[in-house]
């Protein structure tokens, strides 16, 4: 809805900036320190791979591709995250983990399906972008943990977005927005910021220390479910017993990736 009147980095700039004026509000109202001069260099890294680069390369994908497609290849990123954290924090990719990986891909394919694409390099260059995308929220996700522990979840979450937003200003001049910017395009983004920014990310990043980066990924597994419940309520879409078998395949996926025995 607001990729294509925006642009891609006026839509991701926006996004993070009224976020940040949100949590910034909430953090005055509750007492939260955002502890700036010790933390400033985890939230620029933070901000810059799990914000201004992901939410820059699927606003670019949405021009270009179905959302299908996105959904899809954002559910690789527990894979990069398991990588990750292979590699950072010694965790084991056990057998289980795999096979719940592969049922988890496997489900979001059969809940959002393949949609044809328009031809033309475009489309490779957004796949290639939502895969992108999906490897910088399995790198952030181990750095949160491994190097962020110590900050507070609630003050990463607004100090990354603030950091994000200062870091895609200075390229939303060489994509201005095509237009029309109407009211309803308008109210959508405000909405998109505080939900999908503002709220979920003083969700995720409890997750992160709480259960560890890779557990916390599989979050991307429930997407196409959501999308489907909110695609049948907005857009009149149909839901298919495939749709319900994708749904069931995630949770199972899910529930082998998180398992701890």
């Amino acid at each position: 809805v607001v990729a294509p009147p925006l642009g891609p980095i006026v839509t991701a700039d926006l996004r993070v900036l009224i976020a940040w004026g949100a949590l910034a509000i909430y953090f005055r109202a509750v007492g939260i320190d955002v502890g700036w001069r010790r933390f400033w260099r985890q939230y620029l890294v933070i901000g810059a791979f799990n914000a201004a680069l992901p939410f820059f390369l699927f606003a670019f994908a949405a021009l270009h591709i179905p959302a299908s497609y996105s959904a899809i290849l954002n559910a690789t990123s527990p894979f990069f995250g398991a990588l990750f954290a292979r590699l950072w924090l010694g965790e084991k990719i056990t057998l289980l983990k795999c096979v719940g990986i592969v049922l988890g891909i496997a489900g979001v394919g059969l809940v959002t399906g393949v949609a044809p694409a328009a031809a033309g390099g475009s489309t490779t260059w957004a796949m290639a972008a939502c895969l992108l995308a999906a490897l910088s929220y399995g790198f952030v996700s181990v750095y949160t943990k491994k190097f962020a522990a110590a900050a507070n979840p609630r003050a990463i979450a607004g100090g990354s977005q603030l950091l994000a937003g200062l870091l895609l200003l200075p390229f939303t001049a060489l994509v201005p927005p095509p237009g029309p910017v109407t009211p309803f395009i308008a109210v959508n983004m405000i909405l998109f910021a505080l939900l999908s920014s503002g709220v979920a990310f003083l969700l995720y990043y409890h997750l992160i220390v709480d259960i560890g980066p890779t557990r916390s990924l599989t979050v991307t597994f429930l997407m196409p479910a959501f999308t489907m419940i909110w695609a049948a309520l907005f857009l009149d879409e149909t839901v298919t017993a495939v749709m319900i078998l994708g749904c069931a395949l995630i949770l199972a996926g899910t529930a082998l990736v998180v398992m701890r025995r």
